[in-house]
């Protein structure tokens, strides 16, 4: 039994073609596996929040000397954290805002770089500490970047390919829906994604 992190960061809902690709990539995951579980987080609705003061501190601070307040500080990220262990999969819904990455993307992201528990420095450099897991990038732009000659721009899936293999998951792969903006590629954008996934 698989269990997948479904990871959502559009605003746009049901719209979402980030969703949809998302979600045609955990079906096929099912038909491989029938009992496979899915975990939802939709962070435009739940966002977390961007790292203050208090976040750093919390982090920074042995687990059985937190202030009350830091303890609620961090509460969040540590359930994140737990949800990332636990989960085999993880299927992340990206789309391209202004070349990068959605900031309630970005903002999840630093609740998770967890020095200790998803990552640690050691004498040979930085070693990721979330192996033996498979993450899949459902990536949507208006423009399109898969190509030589603009993905000199993407700078979402670089990032999140290597942000990801800091943690430790190097196994990734990515299927866009691309063109989402340009008359004569954006009607048939979305089916181009879907045939374009294997698992």
């Amino acid at each position: 039994m698989a269990k997948v992190l479904h990871i959502i960061s559009s605003t746009r809902g049901a719209e979402s073609l980030t969703l949809t690709l998302g979600n045609a990539i955990i079906d096929r995951i099912k038909t491989k596996d029938p009992d496979t579980v899915v975990k939802e987080i939709d962070l435009s609705a739940n966002p977390y929040p961007h790292l203050g003061p208090i976040q750093i501190s919390s982090f920074f601070t042995p687990e059985e000397s937190r202030t009350p307040e830091q303890e609620l500080a961090v509460r969040r990220s540590d359930e994140a954290v737990a949800e990332l262990q636990d989960a085999d999969i993880l299927v992340i819904g990206a789309p391209m805002y202004n070349y990068s990455i959605t900031s309630s993307l970005k903002a999840y992201f630093d609740h998770i770089a967890r020095a200790r528990l998803t990552f640690r420095y050691s004498e040979s450099g930085v070693e990721g500490l979330l192996k033996n897991k498979k993450a899949y990038i459902a990536f949507g732009s208006a423009g399109v970047f898969g190509n030589e000659q603009m993905q000199a721009y993407d700078f979402a899936v670089p990032y999140m390919k290597h942000f990801l293999g800091f943690l430790g998951i190097t196994d990734v792969s990515v299927f866009r829906v691309e063109g989402t903006g340009i008359p004569g590629l954006q009607e048939t954008a979305l089916d181009k994604a879907l045939e374009s996934i294997t698992v």
